[in-house]
């Protein structure tokens, strides 16, 4: 008897869960009837006494009312009958402004459903959504950039996604296999891709011309960029001070190192037995960078103090060309410069690196349905045309992506769509077979070669013989 009264229950409450799902999804909305009582009836296996119980509760939420005659119709939400989705965001992201507008469009959609964007810091912005997740009090859905992926892999903790890719988002037809890339772990991707930024040249339009180059030169391989940037490099008042350089070289992790693909080089066996850093290939691309500082004298030598400076030094025309990415490029439009894009020349083969963010379903939110429909529509075309319209970072959605109709020159660059030029060959910063937290080991420990105080073959052994103590010591823990 007793199990009856549960099976009995059990279909009340899907009843009852359900047809709250629906209306506050807005699958049946504001003005439309649910379907008749008899229909309701035979499809939950529940008496018409108890169903009218179950639509007199909804009727008490305020979510349908009774007419007379037709049926149980939806109503118009009131502020108070909202149900409220946490969304989360670093609160240094330039995507922020556009992202409310996606939320008002979102809940003008959605009238039962109200977002609330949570801004935490960008310093250990990770951390923190860890934390919160486990105890409970974590966001539906979160931001994720590729850089917050693989500190959640290092984490251990990609095991707090849902794992929620929408339907009308894949890596062959409607988004780039590049994109999901940088979310898969095991074969899987973890997260829904939502923009993509690779790194790009940026060169100053007025600057090229003020030295006779055309916007047309190719800057195919590095001795094309290193004749260019020598041509730009001068003393403007001659007075034995270099005042605009021909190019600004980042120490950034998410910048130099898209030389390094570009020679095969390779700091770690893939997998992972052993650093290889010390191999010829790193060490000449090495040497390329910091050849383009102290011998050939093309790029400031105090650079690599700060991740942005070459971007700061560009906005001020002061250099020529700078290696950046599409998401900094959100940057430039406040600023009066004339500028375009080229893609990274390339050393023994055609690379670059691919930055990006995507979307995670909290895998223990109460309203699972609720943060699916909020990543669907954030991922699809009225959402990614705002992305699209009001930044210059790449939707995920290749329809939006790919659509000249949306470009602002005010906004974006002339040659924006170069960047399908790149991703052919745009690779992620996993391809180096680091964790996060070596790589950002390796930034620390190429601090002398950046000052030029140790040769690039020195710097090789000297981080290899490191990283390989470290993984015999963690091989013998």
């Amino acid at each position: 008897m007793l199990r009856r009264v549960n099976d009995f229950q059990e279909r009340y409450e899907k009843c009852l869960n359900e047809l709250r799902d629906e209306i506050v999804s807005c699958e049946i909305q504001p003005g439309e009837f649910i379907l008749s009582e008899n229909t309701l009836s035979r499809k939950y296996e529940i008496s018409r006494v108890s169903l009218r119980k179950a639509l007199a509760q909804l009727v008490d939420e305020g979510l349908i009312e009774k007419i007379p005659g037709k049926g149980n119709r939806v109503k118009l939400p009131s502020e108070e009958q909202a149900v409220t989705l946490e969304l989360a965001w670093f609160s240094n992201s330039y995507e922020i402004d556009i992202v409310r507008k996606i939320i008002h469009k979102f809940e003008k959609k959605y009238p039962f459903v109200k977002v609330k964007l949570t801004l935490l810091p960008g310093d250990g912005y990770t951390n923190s959504l860890i934390q919160l997740i486990e105890q409970s009090r974590g966001p539906d859905v979160f931001m994720v950039s590729d850089w917050h992926f693989r500190q959640f892999k290092d984490a251990g903790k990609t095991n707090l996604f849902a794992n929620y890719i929408p339907s009308h988002l894949n890596a062959q037809d409607t988004s780039y296999p590049q994109a999901f890339e940088l979310f898969t772990l095991e074969g899987r991707t973890r997260v829904a891709p939502f923009l993509i930024s690779p790194v790009v040249i940026c060169y100053n339009k007025a600057i090229f011309e003020e030295n006779g180059i055309s916007d047309n030169t190719p800057l195919d391989h590095w001795d094309d960029l290193l004749e260019v940037a020598k041509r730009c490099t001068r003393d403007l008042n001659g007075d034995g001070t270099i005042d605009q350089y021909g190019f600004c070289f980042s120490s950034s992790y998410n910048r130099w190192t898209a030389f390094l693909l570009q020679n095969l080089g390779q700091i770690m066996e893939p997998d992972r037995s052993r650093s290889t850093m010390s191999n010829q290939a790193t060490i000449e691309a090495l040497e390329y960078c910091v050849s383009l500082m102290y011998k050939d004298r093309v790029s400031p030598i105090y650079s690599h103090g700060s991740n942005f400076l070459a971007e700061g030094l560009f906005m001020k025309q002061r250099v020529a060309m700078i290696l950046t990415t599409y998401y900094f490029m959100n940057e430039f439009r406040n600023h009066s410069i004339s500028w375009d894009v080229l893609p990274v020349p390339g050393g023994k083969t055609r690379a670059t690196l691919l930055l990006g963010g995507g979307l995670a379903l909290n895998r223990d939110s109460a309203k699972h349905k609720l943060a699916q429909k909020l990543i669907d529509f954030m991922t699809d075309t009225e959402a990614q045309t705002l992305l699209k319209q009001y930044g210059c970072t790449i939707p995920a959605l290749k329809s939006v992506a790919e659509d000249d109709s949306l470009l602002d020159p005010s906004i974006h660059p002339e040659h924006y769509h170069r960047f399908l030029e790149v991703l052919p060959y745009a690779k992620p910063l996993s391809h180096l077979h680091l964790t996060e937290s070596e790589v950002e080991q390796l930034y620390d420990e190429l601090t002398l070669l950046w000052a030029n105080m140790e040769s690039p073959e020195d710097a090789c052994q000297r981080i290899e013989q490191i990283f390989n103590e470290q993984l015999n010591k963690k091989a013998k823990a």
